[in-house]
C-alpha cells in the first residue's frame, strides 16, 4: 500500500493539472477473499463514484497489481459502453449495452467505445495471475511440487474464499465455465475482452525471479515453452530491473504482443518482465 501511495503521489507532482488520481479503497482486507467478480463489481461503482465527482474528466486508465488485475479487468467488463460518436455527451451508468453491443454500425454513424463514458487510454497490470494459479510453478512459493500444488487447489478456498476458487479454476457457479476462463472473451453482459481491446496501450509487467506468490507464466500469459531463454535476457543499465521486452506488428502497424490462452488469443501490447 505503500509503494502505491508514493506512486501515485508522484504522478500527482509530475502531473499536477492533467491527472487525477484514485486509488480504490472499496476492497481492503477480507473483502477481498469474496471473489473477483464481486471485487469487480464494487470496483466498477467505486470508478462510477469517482467520475461523478470529477466533472469534466474525458480520459481514463487503470494500473493494477496481482489480484487487483482480474479485479479491474472484470470492473472494466462491467463499465465497457459502445454507443454513437454523435450521441450527445451524457454521462452513463455501468449497466450493460448489448443493444448497442450487437448492432452492426450504420457507415454514416460510427461507434466508439468508453469506460464509464470515458476514453480508455492505459490499462496496465503488475504480477498480475491472468491464468490464474492453478499448475506446475503458478504459485512458485510450492516449490513446484506436483502434491503440494494439487493439495492448493482442492483447499485454497478454505484459505482465500471464493477468490481462491477463481484463481485456482475450481468456481462452477450456476453451471458456468470458471469465471477467468470466462473472462478471456465476452460474456453474456459483461465484455471483458472488447473492454480490453478498447484501451489504447496495454502492458503486463510479470516477475521473471523472486515473486513467491505469482508464476512468471501466469502473470505475462505465457505458456512454460513460451518463456524467453535466460541468454535472449537483456541488460540495460538505464533500467537494470528490466530483463526482457517482447513486441510484434499488429495489422494496422502497432507494436503487440499474442499470447494463446487455451483455444482464446489474448492481445497486449507489450509483455514487460522484471526481476
Amino acid at each position: 500500500a505503500a509503494d502505491w501511495r508514493y506512486a501515485a503521489e508522484q504522478f500527482v507532482k509530475n502531473l499536477p493539472d492533467k491527472v487525477i488520481v484514485h486509488r480504490s479503497e472499496c476492497n481492503p482486507s477480507r473483502l477481498t477473499f469474496d471473489g473477483v467478480d464481486r471485487m469487480g463489481e464494487r470496483l466498477a461503482e467505486e470508478v462510477m463514484d469517482v467520475i461523478r465527482r470529477w466533472e469534466g474528466v474525458s480520459k481514463i486508465s487503470f494500473v493494477a497489481h496481482s489480484l487487483g488485475g482480474l479485479v479491474a479487468r472484470y470492473a472494466i467488463g462491467r463499465l465497457y459502453r459502445l454507443s454513437a460518436k454523435m450521441e450527445s455527451a451524457s454521462l452513463p451508468g455501468y449497466s450493460s449495452n448489448r443493444e448497442a453491443h450487437n448492432a452492426a454500425p450504420h457507415i454514416d454513424q460510427p461507434y466508439e467505445a468508453s469506460i464509464g463514458g470515458l476514453e480508455p487510454i492505459n490499462f496496465v497490470t503488475f504480477a498480475t495471475p491472468h491464468l490464474g494459479s492453478r499448475g506446475h510453478k503458478q504459485l512458485p512459493l510450492l516449490c513446484g511440487l506436483p502434491f503440494l500444488e494439487k493439495s492448493a487447489s482442492q483447499t485454497a478456498h478454505w484459505i482465500a474464499g471464493r477468490s481462491g476458487k477463481h484463481l485456482f479454476l475450481t468456481d462452477n457457479d450456476d453451471g458456468k465455465p470458471p469465471l477467468l476462463l470466462r473472462m478471456v472473451n465476452d460474456y453474456d453482459d459483461l465484455h471483458f475482452m472488447s473492454a480490453l481491446r478498447s484501451f489504447k496501450r496495454r502492458v503486463a509487467y510479470a516477475n521473471a525471479n523472486y515473486d513467491h506468490v505469482v508464476g512468471w507464466r501466469t502473470s505475462s500469459i505465457r505458456r512454460q515453452n513460451e518463456l524467453p531463454k535466460s541468454n535472449v535476457l537483456m541488460n540495460d543499465m538505464k533500467y537494470p530491473h528490466i530483463v526482457y521486452i517482447e513486441r510484434g506488428i499488429t495489422e494496422d502497424g502497432t507494436s503487440k504482443a499474442s499470447s494463446s490462452v487455451g483455444t482464446q488469443v489474448i492481445d497486449l501490447e507489450a509483455n514487460k518482465f522484471t526481476r
